[in-house]
């Protein structure tokens, strides 16, 4: 009996060591995205993604581009609720890795900290859904999508019988799928954590996206879902016959004169992490947001057509405006993966889980981007409402 026990035990082991073998980069990865957002890991994670998920790179080209570098003092503090801010102080205890300030496309004020460098890659999470908004404008444009009111399912077939099966594309841009997802971070069963172990251990992530079903209908409530972006960036490489970097590559970070090359993380299949996984340099981000500033404009040839920058920066419909809406999970306005601050002036930002952004202010000509890693962020909490107003502050200040 003992010989039997034993050599089971021996067979047990042999399949255990056999399984970590075949499965170790799934493993791995699977243990990194568990840990992702401890906070004794997440500012080396978030400016480490590359190495422990597979990823495209997207080249800069030839372009060259540089901002001029004209330094000013910024407001030292600033008043939320009654309560002052000393934005130095909130900058460094929500764990700021990258901080710049563009007024009149001069570089005003930059900041690094906590190992991220002018040349270092931050992931920016959700901030890039803005990337991929942009990318759906130029498709337009160039006829590869007939209208935005067409359903999604009319160019993707794979989504036929899920929860997007004949929803508009204009209602996914805008974050009004009526699809059930619960974005909640800190829950280990949310949705968008149960997506993560799923991606971790090589399955598709678009397979997954056309498992999610409706829980409202389409067009007349505005509740976050990464996965809306997810699909975008499916119908992308449907209509264009191009990998999402492929297509980024060709009509956006070649022409703006990048600092870097881009990395932006796929599934084992070799599809794109579209939902918000670009990673680039701080100042690269800022160009982003300055090509906005300037309608999709740049240096004198149009990147975007003015006609959608103007599209994604306004809400057109009652459950996505700005302010307290009980049409809407937030009190921030929606555009086309674009954001716009419940004390609306004009101004609207991209924004990324945990503390990313380009905010953009065209009335004063300022562009502000930031790369962060703040364990403690939380979406909706005071810190990200004054973060925000900060960002306005420094504006009007200028």
């Amino acid at each position: 009996m003992k010989k039997i026990i034993l050599k089971s035990v021996a067979v047990f082991m042999a399949v255990v060591v056999g399984a970590g073998l075949l499965y170790h980069n799934e493993l791995y990865r699977l243990y990194k995205v568990v840990y992702l957002f401890e906070e004794s890991n997440i500012v080396d994670n978030f400016q480490n993604m590359t190495e422990f998920f597979p990823y495209s790179t997207i080249d800069k080209g030839n372009a060259k581009h540089q901002f001029e570098i004209s330094p000013k003092p910024l407001i030292k503090s600033v008043k939320f609720q009654g309560e002052d801010f000393d934005i130095e102080t909130l900058l460094q205890s929500t764990n700021t890795t990258g901080f710049i300030v563009i007024k009149d496309e001069k570089i005003i004020h930059e900041y690094y900290a906590l190992g991220n460098t002018i040349d270092g890659l931050n992931i920016s999470w959700s901030l890039n859904k803005s990337f991929v908004s942009a990318l759906i404008g130029i498709a337009l444009e160039e006829g590869l999508i007939a209208s935005v009111e067409d359903p999604i399912t009319l160019y993707v077939e794979q989504l036929k019988g899920s929860g997007y099966d004949g929803v508009s594309i204009k209602n996914i841009l805008q974050m009004s799928s009526g699809v059930v997802f619960n974005e909640d971070y800190v829950d280990f069963n949310s949705d968008i954590n149960r997506m993560g172990r799923v991606i971790a251990l090589g399955s598709s992530i678009n397979e997954f996206a056309a498992t999610l079903q409706a829980g409202k209908p389409a067009g007349q409530y505005h509740h976050y879902v990464s996965m809306d972006t997810q699909v975008l960036g499916i119908l992308l490489k449907q209509v264009t016959g191009k990998t999402p970097s492929e297509y980024l590559e060709e009509k956006i970070w070649s022409k703006l004169g990048m600092r870097s090359n881009a990395r932006w993380l796929i599934d084992d299949m070799g599809m794109e992490l579209v939902f918000g996984t670009l990673n680039a340099t701080l100042r690269d981000y800022a160009r982003f947001g300055q090509l906005y500033l300037n309608q999709g404009n740049w240096q004198g040839q149009q990147i975007i057509p003015e006609n959608w920058v103007k599209d994604s920066i306004t809400p057109d419909a009652a459950h996505l405006m700005p302010g307290d809406n009980e049409k809407s999970s937030s009190r921030f306005g929606y555009g086309y993966q674009w954001w716009l601050p419940p004390e609306h002036e004009g101004d609207f930002l991209g924004r990324g889980v945990y503390g990313q952004y380009i905010y953009v202010n065209p009335e004063k000509n300022v562009v502000i981007a930031r790369t962060a890693a703040n364990p403690h962020w939380r979406a909706g909490d005071k810190t990200s409402q004054v973060m925000v107003k900060m960002f306005q502050e420094i504006a009007r200040s200028l």
